[in-house]
């Protein structure tokens, strides 16, 4: 079953995952020494991430090393796109209402 992208994103595990390898392609034992886990639960995020086509693996003798897919997170940053501007003009409008209080308070 394909995984979906909000699920993959929302384990903060994963996201530390994509964090390391978006610097540095990694193994999956190289991975799992970054956290306190398995290298079997590691695997376990792995595929996930894997199916959501979020990191790429590049076979290189036996090992294989996983590589952030910076395409896709392109395509997930676009899809949010349409809604920043929604909430940075919401933003903006609460940061004036606060500096008018508090020039008002002086």
């Amino acid at each position: 079953m394909k995984q979906d992208i909000f699920q993959a994103i929302a384990d903060p595990t994963r996201r530390a995952i994509l964090t390391l390898i978006a610097i540095q392609a990694l193994t999956p034992n190289a991975m799992a020494e970054k956290f306190d886990m398995s290298r079997q639960a590691v695997s376990k995020h792995i595929k996930v991430l894997y199916e959501c086509d979020l990191i790429k693996p590049e076979h290189s003798g036996r090992e294989i090393y996983y590589h952030f897919n910076a395409k896709k997170m392109q395509e997930f940053d676009n899809w949010l796109a349409q809604f920043r501007q929604s909430w940075e003009t919401q933003f903006n409008q609460l940061d004036k209402v606060l500096s008018t209080i508090k020039k008002q308070k002086k």
